[in-house]
């Protein structure tokens, strides 16, 4: 089905971004509360993680607000008072970014009680801020984009944001976002790659990604993508 260029831009982009950030957080939550305490490996693992999340999270809202929200606000005025409050969600969630980013260096080299509790602390100072944003984002700010942008204007600002990014970083992120995704979502993440490095991301390194990721949360944590997983057999 060829898709219309000049139609309403399709965001459903954000909610998978967005979907990624909360899963890892509960996972890290998860991790973090249970009654014994991470191993080194994991630990280390686990305070790794949540700073490169942090750094994603950081180029995340920059992208925003560097390019996407001055285009609302340009071709949208009326919309200016909700990207006011993008804004100022931006400025509140910053802090506790780093924050957060700040324990998770200690809780790397130090694996006494209180270096685990302050990442919890900042990890509850960042969600209390972070989730509000991301379902208003999603509920408020994307229908607006979507009547304000073209698909094309949409899948345009998404390429540059991949083409402009260092191979090693888009290795890392790709088998992240589609972690557990299923077809449809599975599909809109993978059109935005172009086909060779498409392959690479999704096959190559998979592995390297499953490996890391039990290492973070444990064996028991299934990671590829449902459309990806075996069908289960019924019994005949």
């Amino acid at each position: 089905m060829t898709l219309d260029p000049n139609g309403p831009a399709d965001t459903r982009m954000m909610g998978i971004l967005h979907d990624a950030l909360r899963r890892d957080l509960t996972r890290t939550r998860r991790v973090l509360t249970t009654p014994r305490p991470p191993d080194e490996s994991r630990r280390v693992a686990v305070a790794d993680h949540l700073i490169w999340m942090m750094e994603y999270l950081r180029f995340h809202h920059g992208a925003e607000d560097e390019f996407l929200w001055p285009l609302i606000r340009r071709l949208n005025p009326g919309a200016g008072a909700l990207l006011d409050r993008m804004d100022a969600d931006h400025a509140r969630i910053s802090p506790e970014i780093d924050r957060l980013t700040t324990a998770a260096r200690i809780y790397r080299t130090d694996p006494a009680p209180a270096a685990q509790h302050a990442v919890m602390s900042a990890l509850d100072a960042l969600e209390a801020a972070l989730l509000p944003h991301l379902r208003r984002e999603e509920d408020e700010m994307m229908p607006v984009v979507s009547r304000t942008i073209t698909r094309r204007q949409w899948d345009d600002w998404g390429h540059d944001l991949v083409k402009n990014k260092p191979k090693l970083e888009l290795a890392r992120e790709v088998p992240w976002v589609i972690d557990g995704l299923d077809g449809e979502r599975y599909d809109v993440v993978t059109q935005v790659l172009p086909a060779v490095p498409r392959f690479i991301m999704l096959h190559a390194l998979a592995r390297q990604y499953r490996r890391a990721s039990v290492t973070r949360w444990g064996p028991g944590v299934e990671v590829t993508p449902r459309r990806s997983r075996p069908r289960a057999r019924h019994p005949a």
